[in-house]
């Protein structure tokens, strides 16, 4: 049996993507999974908070800057939706910067672009 850091919450956040994949398929813009996406967060009674604002740091101190995700659930977990062809090591690299510079310890990358769902999960390391 795995110990995944908030393993229950994140299934269940990856369930929804599913779902919502399953129902729409590929080739629709951003926009309308995270509209799709908010109304299963909301039947699945998964918290979220869409489009907030999170803190960015560096060396401890908080910048100007701040970083909008797409949504953060469980007050803990950075999703960031994407609808392209595949993702690339630079979408990647996107939410492993984001999860260093607000201090979160998971993200998900979410791509709905694809014929399947594709996801990866991503923790940060510094937590560790």
């Amino acid at each position: 049996m795995s110990n995944l850091l908030y393993e229950q919450e994140t299934y269940k956040i990856i369930g929804a993507c599913m779902k919502v994949h399953k129902n729409l398929g590929s080739g629709f813009l951003e926009s309308v999974y995270q509209e799709v996406l908010e109304k299963e967060f909301t039947k699945e009674e998964i918290p979220f908070q869409k489009e907030i604002k999170l803190n960015l740091f560096y060396e401890g101190e908080k910048l100007d800057k701040y970083f909008k995700a797409d949504f953060l659930c469980y007050d803990k977990i950075i999703v960031e939706l994407k609808s392209v062809a595949f993702l690339s090591k630079n979408l990647e690299s996107q939410v492993i910067n984001y999860l260093k510079a607000t201090n979160k310890e998971v993200g998900l990358l979410i791509n709905f672009g694809e014929k399947s769902l594709k996801w990866k999960r991503f923790i940060n390391s510094s937590h560790s």
